[in-house]
Parts: C-alpha cells; structure tokens; sequence
C-alpha cells in the first residue's frame, strides 16, 4: 500500500508500530502461560498472576512521566532506553527461576513500555504534517487492535509446543528491529527549557495510577478479598484526589487537566473512555463466553477470536477516505451506535449457531475499532497548541490505561453480581451475555458526547470541509 506522504513519515510511523506491537502483545501473551509457569517455578497458579500485575504496576507508573522526559532527554534518547530496557528485561524474565524475580523484571518491563508507546506517539504526531496525521495515526494503531488479540492465541501456541519462556524471547527480534529502526529514523526532539521536573506529582499520580491498576488486576481474576479491594480503591481515590489538588497548584504538572479546556481533546478523551471501556472488557469476556456459549476449548477460542484485526486490516487503507467524506464528528457519533450493536449480536450468540456468524460479527468489531480509535486518537489533538503536545500525551495516554483497565473491572463486577444475586460459583452463558450488552451499552453514551462536537472539528486533518 503506497501512502501519500513522504517516505521518512511513514517509517517514523512503521518504526513506532513496531513498539506498540511489541508492548501490546506483551500485555496479554503471558496470561495464557501461568499454568505452565507455576508448575515450572514450583508455585501456584493464582500466585503467578503476580507477573501480569506487576507489568501493570511499571506501566501505570512511568506513563504520566513519559511526556516530561521526552522533552528533557529528547525523543530518540528515550525510545531508545526504552526499547533497550524492554528487551534486557525480557530476556531476564525468560530465564527467571523465581516468582519474586518474574516480578521485578515483570514490573521494570513495563516501566520500558510505559516510555515507549506515549513518546512514540508523540513523535509521529510532532513529526507529521496535520494533513497527513490521519494515515499515519491509522498505520500506527493497527497493533492496538492486533496485540490485545494475537496475545492468547500465540501465548497459548508458544507455551504448548515450546516453552513459557519463549514468550518474552520473542521480544528480542522484534526490540532489535525496532531499536534499529529508532536510531535511524527517529527524529531527536527535546524541548530548549523544560520547566522543572515534578517529582511530587509522579509519585502520587504514579502510585494512584497503579494502586487502582493493581485493583482492577486483582478484581478481574478474582484473586483478592473485598476488605483488600476497597482498601485498594480508597487508597488509589485519595492519591489521585491529591495529585489533583497538588496539579492545581502548580504551572506544569505531570497531568494537566487544564488541557480539558480545549474541546476536540475533551470530547475525544471522555467519549472515547466509554468505547475504550466497552473495548477494554472483548478480551476479557469474548475467550471463556466462546468456550461456555459454543463449548470450545481454550486454543479454539483463541483462533475464533484472532478474526478480528482481518477486519481491522481491510478497513485501515481506508479510514483517511471515510473520515475526509463524513468528517470526525459523524462518523465518531455513528460508530458509538455500530459497537454496541456488535456487542449485542455477540451476546445474542447462542449454540447451535454455525461458528461462522460470530467470527463474522467479530471481524466487523475489528473494521469499527479501527475507524473509531484512529479517529479518536487523531482529532484530539487537532486544537493542541505545539508546546502543549507533551502533555497532552502523557493525559491521553494516562486515560486510556485506566480505562482499558475499567472495562475489564466493570466486566468482572457485572459477573460477580450476577453470581451473587444468582447463588452460582460459576457465570452461566446468560451471565456473560449480560456482562457484554453491560460494557457494550456502556459505549452508547460516546454518541451524545461526539454529537457536541464542533462539525468543522479537525477539518484540515481529515480534508472534510461539508
């Protein structure tokens, strides 16, 4: 596929791709390995989601900063560091033979993928010119879709027919490639005089930020009784209202929430946290309602779901031509309506269904993913002055996590009420359909937000002028 701008965008684009490749199917190819992991470390299984916790702890940390250091070191240092810790820290998980040290370079793994995929997106956003932010942002965020998806499917493959610890190895071709690829194609931008570091507010963004990750971690596998769970909600609450306090008072904090009052950033970050929530909760729910709901097993589930990103592929060439004939407001509003109607045909999916007809609903979820985050992630800085772009990354960055994280909270919580008000130990297929019209409904308030959108809103992104 040829793209109409110049070469060194679209390998700045590619290059920054390939780390959130990397990062992304590192977030979810492990989850299918503990079993095998704890048979191999000697620990139980409930005990090694300490390795899937952990990298959510190096993440929820380091991603408020991400932004501030990239203007204090420079782009390309950064990703560089990243990169490089990333990858030694892969190989020091795969030869681990111990949980505690799984953990540690479990946690310091994500730090590196905390740096990567804000800084990464920074550069292709100050790199490229507005006209062409679209077909870059739409190439770049192909990996969002397929990492979350190709995760169990070749986690599970690895760790039958390999080993557990080729899971992270896989890592170092890809890191090489990309570290390679940063070195030559990735421009050095660093900010003249930064203002000083906010060492306060990382620590209570950071610890706020992973207290409530560490909640979501826990509560969706059910690993954690409700004393710890509301401990840990009460603790991440009052930090990040402090951090808030504390951001108040101060010129440039880490997460500046005065970067709301530009209307296309704010409407893009709250009316994508509902469709990010719905998102959030696929990987979740899709793998265990397919083998209740169509009785398969764990590696047939994993092949129905990796459909998918099929359809995210085939839309992708053509997401800058659907945004530049309806523009971003419309086709943000009706997307919101097109995702919870896939969640509901999902839902409604009952044996003896042919296979084939969920697997098509699945591919059209990928199509409108592709379009709505593509969308999302270009029009929200289509307002935000150059000097603010930092910033502004690290903010949108920072919500997007937690609300990836929420869905599968909100997931986990409807499952756990239905048990309850139900008397089951186990979620029935009922359960599951009603925890997928939950999070997919939750996606219809995007429309009414995306609707008080300005219809001019990122016109010289998208070339719509109607």
């Amino acid at each position: 596929m040829a793209f109409p701008f110049p070469t060194r965008i679209q390998l700045t684009a590619l290059t920054v791709s390939a780390m959130f490749f990397m990062e992304q199917l590192d977030g979810t190819i492990l989850a299918t390995a503990l079993p095998a992991i704890a048979r191999d470390l000697h620990v139980g299984t409930v005990a090694t989601s300490v390795a899937l916790t952990s990298y959510i702890i190096g993440l929820a940390i380091f991603i408020p900063a991400s932004g501030a250091l990239a203007d204090r070191l420079g782009s390309r240092t950064i990703l560089s560091l990243a990169i490089t810790v990333f990858l030694i820290c892969s190989i020091l998980c795969g030869v681990a033979h111990s949980l505690p040290f799984l953990a540690v370079m479990r946690m310091l793994q994500g730090a590196g993928g905390a740096l990567m995929v804000p800084v990464g997106r920074l550069v292709v956003i100050r790199d490229t010119p507005r006209k062409d932010l679209v077909r870059a942002m739409a190439w770049m965020m192909l990996p969002a879709t397929l990492g979350p998806l190709m995760g169990p499917v070749v986690g599970g493959f690895i760790t039958t027919w390999f080993s557990w610890r080729w899971n992270f190895y896989l890592n170092i071709p890809v890191g090489l490639l990309g570290l390679l690829m940063t070195w030559r194609f990735i421009p050095q931008v660093r900010e003249p005089s930064p203002p000083p570091f906010d060492v306060k507010g990382m620590v209570l963004a950071g610890g706020g930020l992973a207290t409530l990750s560490i909640l979501a971690e826990l509560f969706s596998h059910d690993a954690a009784g409700w004393p710890v769970l509301v401990g840990l909600l009460v603790g991440g609450v009052v930090l990040m209202a402090v951090y808030a306090h504390h951001a108040s008072r101060i010129t440039d904090p880490l997460l500046d929430f005065r970067l709301m009052r530009f209307p296309t950033f704010r409407i893009s970050l709250v009316a994508g946290a509902a469709t990010r929530i719905a998102v959030g909760s696929l990987p979740f729910l899709l793998p265990t309602f397919l083998q209740i709901g169509a009785g398969l097993n764990a590696a047939q589930s994993g092949v129905i779901t990796f459909v998918g990103p099929l359809g995210s592929i085939a839309i992708r060439p053509l997401v800058p031509a659907i945004l530049k004939r309806w523009g971003f407001r419309r086709v943000l509003m009706i997307n919101a309506l097109s995702a919870a109607v896939i969640f509901a045909l999902i839902a409604a999916y009952r044996p003896p269904m042919p296979l084939w007809t969920i697997s098509v609903v699945l591919v059209l979820a990928g199509a409108a993913q592709a379009v709505q985050f593509s969308a999302y992630n270009t029009v929200a800085y289509a307002d935000i002055p150059p000097q603010r772009m930092s910033a502004a990354t690290s903010l949108y960055s920072t919500m997007q996590q937690i609300m990836l994280s929420s869905g599968i909270c909100i997931a986990a919580g409807t499952l756990t009420l239905l048990n309850a008000l139900s008397g089951q130990s186990e979620p029935t297929l009922n359960d599951f359909s009603i925890a997928l019209l939950v999070t997919g409904g939750i996606s219809i308030l995007a429309t009414p937000i995306a609707a008080t959108m300005p219809p001019a809103a990122g016109a010289d992104m998208s070339g719509n002028r109607s």
